[in-house]
């Protein structure tokens, strides 16, 4: 069964920046989506198992980056510039096996981002 972490949440202000980090059991496809109250829960970025692939959502793409630490099992979000429309609980997803979709998640952090 896969087990997602995620950590790094908090308030900051705008024009700040922020890490999450999500520590799986294992080495998985990965991603993180975000949710803002009231709205639908929106894809943020991806990375590969390999590491070789990522992809980000127009919104975020300059500002967030995503790495992979291969030896820990996690996966990290880089987030500067945050701007008040970045608030959310940021979830961290996980392909597991030979799943085509995110089928494992993790408790979400909450990013609070005031202007």
């Amino acid at each position: 069964q896969v087990q997602l972490v995620e950590s790094g949440g908090g308030l900051v202000q705008a024009g700040g920046s922020l890490r999450l980090s999500c520590a799986a059991s294992g080495r998985y496809t990965t991603g993180w989506f975000r949710q803002a109250p009231g709205k639908e829960r929106e894809f943020v970025a991806d990375i590969s198992l390999s590491g070789a692939r990522l992809s980000y959502a127009d919104s975020v793409k300059g500002r967030f980056t995503l790495s992979r630490d291969s030896r820990k099992n996690t996966v990290y979000l880089q987030m500067n510039s945050l701007k008040s429309e970045d608030t959310a609980v940021y979830y961290c997803a996980a392909k597991s096996g030979a799943s085509t979709a995110y089928d494992s998640w993790g408790q979400g952090t909450q990013v609070t981002v005031s202007s």
